[in-house]
């Protein structure tokens, strides 16, 4: 199974930090692609062109996209770094509960568990 590191980005996809930083210099993310796969990596936005943090709804919005993406790759491994919580600023638990439905297939970071209560067993 192809293993894919899952991120916290901006949407203009200006990798230059954290966690995108590393996914550009070893995952093959790609600079000016703020969201999706790229490379063994996959881009959510947490903060918008002008690299302020989105609202927890639009992360959410996003969120909800790779969700539908990794159900559709149960042949990758999604590992999912704590997103948002960083240089976005949230806490876990603003950003954890928007993954409870999340596929076997995405690996939840361990900051994230103790706010993953919920059904995680659908493929």
């Amino acid at each position: 199974m192809s293993e894919i590191f899952v991120f916290g980005s901006n949407i203009a996809g200006r990798h230059g930090k954290g966690a995108a930083l590393y996914a550009r210099q070893h995952y093959g993310a790609v600079y000016g692609q703020g969201e999706g796969l790229q490379g063994k990596s996959y881009a959510i936005p947490t903060k918008n062109a002008g690299l302020i943090t989105r609202s927890l709804y639009a992360i959410q919005q996003s969120v909800g996209d790779f969700l539908t993406f990794a159900r559709g790759r149960p042949d990758l491994t999604f590992h999912l770094t704590p997103i948002g919580c960083g240089l976005a600023g949230y806490r876990p638990e603003q950003i954890a509960p928007m993954f409870r439905d999340a596929p076997s297939n995405v690996i939840i970071p361990d900051e994230f568990m103790p706010y993953m209560s919920g059904d995680r067993s659908k493929p």
